[in-house]
């Protein structure tokens, strides 16, 4: 092994890839396009120069090799760096500078989630000297990446429903009001997708996306029409709450239904690539049960509940 002394080299001033390259031509010879040719009637032959075999494992004359310094001149390697015998990679990988090593497995039909996990906590792992740390590469690196990309959709998706109701009821607390849906609909999905046994995967992301805007809908409809019987037809909020859960309780039902009938052949495994499109399907239909059962519900008590504070707030603010 040839360890180069990064204190001696400086004042020599002799880099280490000065040395890395002194080391390399002599003992495998020089890239193949650098090396001189022998040019024949057909064709040409590379000529290597190098050490002998037996040469390289005799220290003395390993130290002896020269290595240019940009003072001008050569040093012998010894002079910059340390000759012992040892052992070490043939390759060495880098990511960001930094030295790599990647481990593959076969994941044999099992949820990559689970072999993650089982990764994690294994005693080598737990127990990484100062300076190593782990990296998601592979399809692990994908399955961190797809998380973090769901993440943010999620954010932008519900940042955009707020912002378009919030122009459309020019009220801040509807919207609010109307968005307490989709932590119902999420709550029904991992639930049947936890009962079922399928896996969290990209269709039952896109699944969860979804359910966004089918979850909003349905509060939409209950606080829409809340706030038009109070505005134009004179009700308390009670009775405004109550007719709008009397009224728009058939098209939300009506919908969730033929929003589930639409999605159980998938859920099922019928069609073509259905296996791909399941976990959409179930999480959907998951989402779809709780949001609608539980909006006729949270909603309406929501409502009340945000519309009594704000009043109360606002009368605090007129009387002071």
């Amino acid at each position: 092994m040839i360890v180069p002394d990064a204190r001696r080299a400086a004042d020599l001033g002799v880099s280490t890839m000065d040395i890395a390259e002194a080391a390399r031509i002599a003992t495998s010879g020089d890239y193949r396009q650098r090396l001189a040719k022998l040019n024949l009637a057909d064709r040409q032959i590379p000529i290597r120069v190098r050490m002998a075999e037996d040469s390289l494992s005799d220290e003395a004359l390993l130290s002896l090799m020269r290595v240019p310094s940009n003072k001008g001149g050569t040093v012998p390697l010894s002079a910059v760096a340390d000759i012992r015998t040892g052992s070490g990679p043939s390759v060495i990988n880098r990511l960001g500078r930094a030295r790599q090593i990647t481990f593959t497995a076969e994941l044999s039909g099992r949820p990559l989630g689970d072999v993650m996990n089982e990764v994690n906590e294994l005693p080598t792992l737990k127990n990484l000297p100062p300076g190593v740390r782990t990296q998601p590469y592979g399809d692990a690196e994908i399955f961190v990446e797809l998380f973090v990309g769901f993440a943010l959709a999620m954010a932008a998706g519900l940042f955009c429903v707020y912002a378009v109701l919030l122009l459309l009821f020019n009220h801040a607390s509807h919207p609010l009001i109307i968005l307490m849906a989709v932590p119902l609909s999420a709550g029904g999905a991992f639930g049947l997708m936890f009962l079922t046994g399928t896996l969290l995967s990209l269709p039952a992301l896109i699944g969860l996306l979804m359910l966004i805007g089918i979850a909003t809908k349905n509060s939409i409809l209950l606080v829409d029409y809340a706030v038009i019987a109070e505005d134009e037809k004179g009700m308390d909020m009670h009775d405004a709450l109550m007719d709008a859960c009397h009224k728009r309780a058939r098209p939300v039902v009506m919908t969730s239904i033929a929003m589930s009938a639409g999605m159980l052949p998938i859920a099922l495994g019928f069609g073509a690539d259905a296996a791909f499109r399941q976990p959409m399907a179930v999480a959907v239909i998951g989402g779809l049960i709780t949001s609608t059962v539980l909006s006729l519900v949270v909603i309406p008590a929501a409502f009340a509940a945000m519309e009594t504070f704000t009043r109360r707030f606002t009368r605090g603010e007129k009387r002071g």
